[in-house]
């Protein structure tokens, strides 16, 4: 039975691309390659987060009140691998997280607004234009979208909608 409340997470250094295909689902996943193992299970523990981890060692000697060993390589197959063990729900749209800084995007821009930001190349591409509030970094449904939901739908068969 797939979980009713929406888990958080917190990835380790190892598991940055990870990481960002949890923000695309968009899934609240902390990652700092620079934190200190200590520092991420008490960030973990603290925000009520599942820390994932390649790192037995970290497992063993810290013994994180919540988390999750990925034992896969690739990051498709180690998101496989969650979705799976923890019976994730299926996000009802993508992209609604800041694939950088891992901030909730705001309502799609209006079009005059998106089309001040777009590239020139890109500008009358039907789709969502949503811009980060904290980074700035600008998200639209360019062909990037249509190849990752087709990476996503290998890697984890009818899962979305």
């Amino acid at each position: 039975m797939a979980q009713t409340t929406t888990p958080r997470f917190a990835a380790d250094a190892m598991l940055g691309r990870l990481a960002r295909w949890m923000r695309v689902l968009g899934f609240d996943t902390t990652y700092d390659a620079e934190l200190a193992d200590p520092d991420l299970v008490r960030l973990a523990k603290d925000e009520g987060r599942v820390l994932l981890t390649r790192d037995r060692h970290l497992l063993r000697e810290l013994r994180p009140r919540l988390a999750h060993e990925i034992r896969q390589d690739a990051p498709l197959e180690q998101l496989r691998e969650l979705v799976t063990a923890l019976d994730l729900a299926a996000p009802a749209e993508l992209f609604t997280r800041c694939m950088l800084c891992n901030t909730l995007l705001p309502p799609p821009l209006d079009e005059e607004a998106a089309e001040r930001l777009l590239p020139p190349g890109v500008r009358g591409i039907p789709g969502p234009v949503r811009r980060c509030p904290v980074c700035g970094r600008i998200y639209w449904h360019g062909s990037h979208v249509r190849r990752m939901r087709d990476a996503l739908e290998r890697a984890v068969p009818g899962w979305l909608i």
